[in-house]
């Protein structure tokens, strides 16, 4: 047997083996999502094994085959699309090709990918950007912000502010006809923590003229100083998303220090003077009882790993982490959270939050919903779960941008 035919041959035994990891009996079409469970994990295995044995990096192996998955910023009937740079950042921008009779509506978009991976060129995002653009003839404006590993934090935020500043700029509104009092912020996963974290940063900033109207977080992940939430315990092996993966994306957007993969895995990563934060994370208080569901709160080992990262207490890497002062000027406020999802406990303690403080929050939490649906939206892959939240998520916009 060649070597050709050993490789193809494992990579099959390993496919099987993951075909057959159990799915929720509520999830819609289990069938497909099995099998999409079962590439996806066979390619993260892949990666890295491919990085153990020195081919090449894990997450550069994952970004070759996401590229393969890359648009052009084509035209249709309804939107015009180019691909341009705000201030050395990338941006893809939608303008709806009808004249309108008022300024439009905005929605800045940032996509999902740990940080370490993705772009608005994936066909999942130019597919949820154009929909948006067209049903609600409003400019969109996604951005590529820098990517992990080779720029760590604070990269992302940084570029991912920039675009923003620029963009409510009054000469750059007037130019794409957006009213400055219609502006919403969204993003995904990752893209949902900067989301956040610029929005928290524009409205508390008193020299951006223009102030955001909504935000709306999609699965979003909002903070990192304790990685044993119940849905931590319960999605550890989860459809799509494993926690050895977040952690490890999560590892180089921080800094790329091996001692704190195993340091947030044990949940020992926190210095001692992170003490007070708790009280804006603690799961036991903030969380919705129905999601305890009987787990027993731990507080971590604070000051064990001796890691000395500022990242870890930075509220633009943990937007929830935010004090209540903060959170009292953020616009109104949709989340959706998914029940099979690492980070779903992330999006239900912000809407406590801010639901505290007095911001006007809706919260779609999605019983049969899994983690990144949005980028399974077109054909061959995709999952009605996708097309359902891009539809709660343009509803809502409709109704409150």
């Amino acid at each position: 047997m060649g070597p050709k035919a050993l490789y193809l041959g494992l990579l099959c035994l390993l496919f099987a083996y993951y075909f057959y990891t159990p799915i929720p009996s509520n999830i819609e079409e289990r069938w497909k999502v099995r099998i999409l469970d079962a590439m996806i994990k066979t390619c993260t295995f892949t990666a890295t094994c491919l990085e153990n044995i020195g081919i090449m990096r894990s997450e550069d192996f994952l970004s070759i085959l996401l590229r393969l998955d890359y648009t052009q910023p084509f035209s249709d009937e309804n939107v015009t699309v180019s691909d341009l740079t705000f201030v050395g950042i990338p941006v893809r921008l939608y303008l709806p090709k009808r004249k309108p009779e008022i300024p439009r509506r905005a929605v800045i978009y940032f996509h999902g990918g740990s940080y370490c991976l993705g772009s608005f060129k994936q066909t999942g995002f130019d597919l949820l950007n154009r929909w948006t653009s067209s049903t609600l003839e409003a400019v969109v404006l996604a951005v590529d912000y820098r990517l992990a590993p080779q720029h760590v934090f604070p990269a992302q935020f940084e570029d991912s502010f920039a675009a923003v500043k620029y963009f409510l700029q009054d000469e750059v509104l007037m130019k794409y006809e957006v009213d400055p009092t219609r502006i919403c912020i969204s993003g995904d996963s990752a893209g949902g923590a900067l989301a956040a974290a610029v929005t928290q940063q524009v409205q508390n900033d008193l020299q951006i003229k223009h102030k955001i109207k909504a935000q709306a977080l999609l699965y979003p992940h909002l903070q990192i100083i304790d990685s044993f939430f119940p849905s931590h315990q319960e999605n550890e092996h989860g459809i799509f998303l494993t926690k050895d993966l977040v952690i490890k994306f999560l590892t180089l957007y921080l800094g790329k220090d091996e001692a704190l993969f195993w340091a947030i895995k044990k949940n020992h990563h926190m210095p001692l003077e992170s003490r007070y934060l708790f009280q804006f994370a603690n799961w036991s208080i903030l969380l919705p009882e129905k999601y305890r569901k009987g787990f027993v709160y731990t507080e971590p080992i604070l000051g064990k790993s001796r890691i000395s990262l500022p990242a870890l207490t930075d509220i633009r890497t943990s937007p929830l982490l935010a004090n209540d002062t903060q959170l009292k000027n953020l616009p109104a406020t949709y989340i959706l959270t998914c029940q099979y999802d690492i980070i779903r406990d992330d999006g239900l303690m912000y809407v406590s939050r801010l639901q505290k403080v007095g911001v006007h929050v809706t919260n779609d939490h999605i019983e049969d919903g899994l983690h990144g649906a949005l980028s399974f939206m077109a054909f061959p892959i995709s999952l009605k779960l996708g097309l359902r939240i891009r539809d709660l998520y343009i509803s809502w916009l409709d109704k409150n941008l």
